[in-house]
This record gives C-alpha cells, sequence and structure tokens, in this order.
C-alpha cells in the first residue's frame, strides 16, 4: 500500500536556524534574503562607477541581439525585470544622452564604441561580483538550487492556473 509524502511542516523564519531545520523554512523568505541582499550588493558596486543595474541590462541586450532592436522592443523586454512601468524607457534616454546608445529613424537601437566599451568594461566586473556572490557554491550545486527554484515557480503556476 502506497503511503502519501508526510508535508514537512513549516517554521517560522529563522536567519539562524541550523542545517537540520532549514527543510522547514520558508522559500519565500529565503529568496526574498537572496534578492534583496545580491541586488543591493550588485548596484551598490555599479553605483560607484556611475551605471544602474537597468544600464547594464540594456547594455548586454543590445550586445547579445545580432539585429537591431527597435526601442520598443527591448523596453519591453526588460520592463518585467524593472523597478516600474516607466524605468527602461528612461534608462534608454540615459544611455543615448551618455553615447553609448545610437538610434536610427526608425527607432532602432544599437551600442556605440563607447557603449561596447562600457558594457565590456562592465561585464568583466559583474564577472568579479558574481565570484564573490558565489564563493563556496560550485556550479552544480548552484545548478541543484536553480532547478529547485524553478520547479517551485512551475508548483505555484500550476496551482493558480
Amino acid at each position: 500500500m502506497e503511503h502519501a509524502p508526510v508535508a514537512t511542516d513549516q517554521a517560522p523564519a529563522d536567519p539562524a536556524a541550523a542545517d537540520d531545520a532549514l527543510a522547514t523554512q520558508p522559500i519565500g523568505y529565503w529568496s526574498g534574503l537572496v534578492h534583496e541582499a545580491v541586488t543591493r550588493h550588485l548596484r551598490d558596486s555599479l553605483a560607484r562607477r556611475d551605471v544602474t543595474q537597468p544600464q547594464y541590462w540594456v547594455l548586454n541586450r543590445l550586445h547579445g541581439d545580432p539585429g537591431t532592436p527597435s526601442r520598443e522592443d527591448v523596453v519591453a523586454q526588460l520592463t518585467p525585470l524593472a523597478d516600474g512601468p516607466h524605468d527602461m524607457a528612461r534608462v534608454v534616454d540615459q544611455l543615448l544622452y551618455r553615447g553609448w546608445l545610437a538610434q536610427d529613424g526608425e527607432g532602432r537601437l544599437s551600442l556605440t564604441d563607447a557603449g561596447e566599451r562600457a558594457r565590456a568594461g562592465l561585464r568583466a566586473h559583474m564577472t568579479d561580483l558574481r565570484a564573490v556572490v558565489h564563493e563556496g557554491v560550485g556550479d552544480e550545486e548552484y545548478a541543484a538550487a536553480l532547478k529547485v527554484l524553478r520547479r517551485m515557480v512551475a508548483n505555484v503556476e500550476a496551482a493558480t492556473a
């Protein structure tokens, strides 16, 4: 006879929870804590270079596109990551003003030489920051953690569909 798995009881969030109690910790608390700490670390470091994280997103988006996407495409793709619905359009304007982006008559965006130099330097910096965040966490362990998080998102989406 098969038995249904016993649900693990959820304990209150405890940043000092012992390893053997981690299975009882709420994912929302811990994922929020990670998001806040990592985002703050990245944004503070970028700010010391007079760059915002959304500006870096736009530079990377344009570098990774084989064509020349429209302003609207870039804004629409990155808005879900932004803090507000108008942020990405402002970021594009900032980068155009800074001379890191060019826009043609049809509204298509591309990196300027200065923008590519900035992106490449920021990419190296972000790689260094990633090493700090990932210290003591191997690629296999990191991938396993992301698979778990991806599964939890799918579970919640399936439950609310």
